[in-house]
């Protein structure tokens, strides 16, 4: 018995070294993942370019075994990107993020469809701009038609599981898009971009002061779920 409490005692820095190297570095990065992702969930209305900062360091810290928080926070990122005005970047992140998550086996379907959604939502954006910048059809449509086609079906399947609010959302986007594609370009140019700020709900930032409120303009709307659960567009199109 004796022999036994001294060979354990003597294994003890062995073992703390070993949890060190081992459980305790997740644990700890965990920790830091969980700050610099809570940093980034307060900048993300008043300042969404150093939010990204905040979840490139929280994805930095994220242990090997996240799953669907890595997934989570990559997505929360490229919204943010859309916040930010980094709309390239952003559309990019959001087409590896769908097909990966395609290829994953038994990924979150909440998940799933909330980065489709916020593809659609970049699609959107990059329609208007390529609009606005004279490009001409067979540059944007593609982008026009993608939003279209995934807002409806996102719209069919909340209708389906009897998410009527969802449904609706993603029926207003819908709606949004086409207009967006079938509008002249003289009364685009006529109308400001839409906000991408989808951190204040309620044109309070610093991003959405001063920034008329045009009723008529297509935008895409978003839902009434806090940071955690996927940043809402703006809906009051200021």
């Amino acid at each position: 018995m004796r022999v036994g409490v001294i060979l354990l005692w003597l294994l003890l820095p062995a073992i703390a070294v070993a949890w060190h190297l081992g459980p305790g570095v997740d644990g700890r990065a965990g920790d830091r993942a969980a700050a610099a992702a809570r940093e980034a969930d307060r900048l993300r209305a008043d300042d969404p370019a150093a939010a990204v900062d905040a979840f490139d360091e929280a994805l930095s810290h994220m242990p090997a075994t996240a799953g669907d928080a890595a997934l989570r926070l990559r997505l929360e990122r490229a919204k943010t990107r859309i916040d930010a005005s980094q709309l390239a970047e952003a559309s990019r992140e959001l087409d590896a993020l769908v097909d990966e998550l395609a290829a994953t086996p038994g990924a979150d379907p909440a998940l799933v469809a909330d980065a489709h959604d916020a593809l659609a939502t970049s699609d959107f954006y990059v329609t208007w701009l390529k609009r606005l910048e004279g490009l001409p059809r067979d540059e944007w449509e593609p982008h026009a038609e993608s939003a279209r086609q995934t807002w409806r079906l996102l719209a069919e399947e909340a209708e389906r599981r009897g998410d009527a609010a969802a449904a609706a959302r993603h029926g207003v986007n819908l709606e949004a898009v086409i207009r967006l594609a079938r509008l002249d370009p003289d009364q685009l140019q006529g109308l400001p971009i839409p906000s991408q700020c989808r951190g204040c709900q309620g044109g309070k930032c610093r991003s959405c002061k001063g920034k008329s409120r045009i009723r008529s303009q297509p935008r895409p709307v978003g839902d009434a779920r806090g940071a955690g659960g996927g940043a809402p567009v703006d809906e009051s199109g200021s």
